[in-house]
């Protein structure tokens, strides 16, 4: 077709009204992207994160490997926009931070109280107001996004009154690693009014006190102890060795049957592999607020309950070494928990409560 009737033919169309544009058809949009990647997340095979940009598929269990990795563990599933971690753009439009999420240097988040923050210094998720020395106040042009930011690691304890509380704690107990933590119970410390909150939080963080020292042991300090914590009489017996259930972590989780049923109630391989408590913080503090959360021990209930039921503090030393410690038993180790207690709720600006002895 000649360049004259081209000319003609298209004129014809715009007398008619009729005005025709051949518009290539539009990419196709990329996928949204997957919930962020997390250091202190657990993926198993088919398990999908972001970061950057791009969507990850894990190929087999992983954990703390930033993708793409090294190892081939993530398959990368493309670039991805939308969801929760959009690619990053001009103006504003900057994603909202969440505690525990790993941030390298030059990342701009949008903080819960609605301002901007640039990472001076890689750092794994700490709060942009209280680490200053990881965070600087970042000025952005355009419109910020409508939807408000959401911090959906939040914790009664603020990162300066944890450092208050454990002045001399051993760098591996982080403050991120317990806030990142906070997600396997979300009922912990938000249950019941915000004295009730605080106490439980409190009474939580003084029985850890006491276990470890003020958060400076890691692993049981009494080595000729290893050998007794396998209890070769359960059908999956001790499979990382007899000697390789030993106290770790916070509340010093101790034998093969706590690491199978912390293991299975926290999708992790605690049982074949119990080393993740004590190599990964985040890990370690879940593994104690399972043991809060959901165990009895040698009391009639758990820690949790004790706190926001109304039944004190007491009954917390009861819940986690009762057997040795109470009516009478240990009456110091009591007074070391209880006078922990106290300090702790007035840290945290609330009354200590009723029946803080067992």
């Amino acid at each position: 077709m000649s360049r004259l009737r081209a000319l003609v033919e298209l004129v014809a169309l715009v007398v008619a009204g009729g005005l025709v544009a051949v518009i290539p058809s539009a990419p196709a949009s990329a996928a949204a992207c997957a919930a962020p990647w997390q250091a202190s997340a657990v993926y198993w095979g088919g398990d999908q994160a972001s970061h950057n940009g791009r969507n990850y598929q894990a190929k087999w269990w992983t954990q703390n490997e930033t993708p793409p990795g090294t190892t081939g563990v993530w398959q990368d599933l493309g670039t991805c926009g939308g969801g929760s971690t959009p690619p990053p753009t001009g103006g504003c439009n900057h994603p909202n931070w969440v505690a525990g999420t790993w941030y390298s240097v030059g990342a701009i988040v949008r903080y819960t109280n609605g301002l901007y923050y640039i990472a001076e210094h890689d750092n794994p998720g700490y709060d942009p107001v209280i680490s200053t020395w990881y965070w600087e106040p970042y000025t952005c042009s355009g419109q910020p996004p409508t939807t408000p930011p959401t911090n959906p690691g939040s914790f009664v304890v603020s990162e300066a009154q944890f450092n208050q509380m454990f002045p001399g704690r051993n760098s591996f107990y982080t403050y991120s690693g317990l806030v990142a933590a906070l997600s396997a119970y979300p009922a912990f410390t938000r249950t019941g009014s915000s004295t009730v909150q605080r106490q439980e939080a409190a009474a939580f963080l003084a029985n850890v006190h006491h276990e470890t020292g003020g958060l400076v042991h890691i692993v049981e300090q009494n080595q000729a102890n290893y050998p007794h914590y396998c209890d070769p009489g359960q059908p999956y017996g001790c499979p990382a060795g007899q000697a390789a259930y030993y106290g770790r972590g916070p509340i010093q989780l101790s034998w093969n049957f706590n690491y199978n049923a912390a293991g299975n109630a926290l999708n992790l391989p605690l049982l074949t592999n119990p080393w993740l408590v004590q190599n990964d913080a985040a890990v370690a503090w879940k593994t104690a607020i399972w043991y809060w959360m959901t165990q009895n021990g040698p009391g009639t209930m758990t820690p949790h309950n004790a706190m926001v039921n109304g039944a004190g503090f007491g009954e917390t030393i009861r819940s986690i070494n009762g057997s040795i410690e109470c009516n009478g038993g240990n009456p110091a180790q009591v007074q070391s928990r209880v006078t922990k207690y106290q300090q702790f709720v007035g840290i945290l600006g609330v009354s200590a409560g009723a029946n803080l002895y067992c």
